[in-house]
């Protein structure tokens, strides 16, 4: 075998993993369809990951993808399409070979959930954005909305607010999930919020010129001109080479694990937040460490467990 072990997914549980492999005499390998990182790169700061008080998403990231380099060889920009449990490993099928390895880690992570409303396809790239961080300066002096109660919703809202958009937040309910400090925050900085309602479609000719809303407590309607919509309503596992596979999911398509990453399947491990959970990147760096130590004893190396 030209690697023992195979993560599949570039992220905080991948990087993790990738690096309690190495360090253990592992030859591993990290896939990921693009540069790394998963959707941490497009947080505009983290303050909840221990040893750093505030730190860019796409900097938090980039250490760890630079440590876990020391460990594993990275395959950015190969695309894992296919895993097959064979007697004695898995054949790992990819958009640019095959591989042979002794365990396969699935960190795969999650992306963004749509809206799924008339307009969000054909705006996309054009006034509908999923990442105040990487689409934010272009709408700099224009107004926009951020649709979504969470905490990412809200940092996002608080963000393009303090680079100069004129922000509006629409949520379905009269109250956020997010955090109240950071609702707070949000409304001192003059965030606007319509409550209780969700945008039924997006408008516009060659860009976004606006959004129809509906009000589901009354059933009104109205439309609102803005220059950008900023979908920001959670995310959905991405789940498809397990699917193909056979790995069992839970009723939301997140892989089912044990509390070593363990699959229903051998020699099939699972971490992060293609797992469900809390979905933080420190839960997803211990489940990476966990999985890879288990995925050690499969191939034959020395873990503790």
């Amino acid at each position: 075998m030209e690697y023992e072990i195979a993560i599949v997914g570039g992220g905080a549980a991948g990087f993790s993993a990738a690096i309690y492999a190495g360090r253990s005499g592992a030859k591993a390998v990290v896939f990921d369809k693009g540069m790394g990182g998963g959707l941490t790169m497009e947080a505009p700061k983290v303050e909840n990951y221990p040893g750093f008080k505030s730190i860019p998403g796409v900097e938090l990231m980039e250490k760890m993808k630079e440590h876990a380099s020391e460990y594993a060889e990275m395959k950015f920009g190969e695309e894992v399409k296919e895993i097959k449990v064979k007697e004695d490993g898995v054949e790992v099928l990819t958009s640019k070979g095959k591989y042979f390895v002794g365990a396969v880690i699935l960190c795969t992570g999650t992306e963004h959930r749509k809206l799924n409303v008339k307009g969000e396809e054909e705006f996309a790239g054009r006034g509908v954005s999923y990442c105040a961080t990487c689409d934010g300066f272009f709408f700099k002096g224009r107004k926009v909305a951020v649709v979504g109660g969470g905490n990412s919703a809200i940092i996002e809202a608080i963000y393009l607010k303090q680079i100069g958009c004129d922000v509006v937040v629409i949520h379905r309910r009269d109250e956020l999930r997010a955090e109240k400090a950071l609702e707070n925050e949000a409304k001192e900085k003059g965030v606007e919020f319509i409550w209780n309602s969700i945008v039924e479609e997006i408008i516009g000719k060659e860009t976004v010129e606006g959004i129809k809303v509906k009000n589901v407590k009354n059933g009104k309607r109205k439309t609102i001109k803005v220059d950008g919509v900023f979908v920001s309503i959670g995310e959905e596992p991405q789940n498809e080479v397990a699917k193909k596979a056979g790995i069992k999911l839970d009723e939301n398509g997140y892989i089912v694990t044990d509390e070593m990453g363990r699959t229903n399947i051998a020699r099939i491990f699972a971490a992060g937040d293609v797992t469900g959970g809390i979905r933080q990147i420190v839960t997803a760096c211990a489940q990476g460490a966990k999985a890879s130590l288990a995925a050690l004893k499969v191939i034959g190396k020395r873990s503790p467990y």
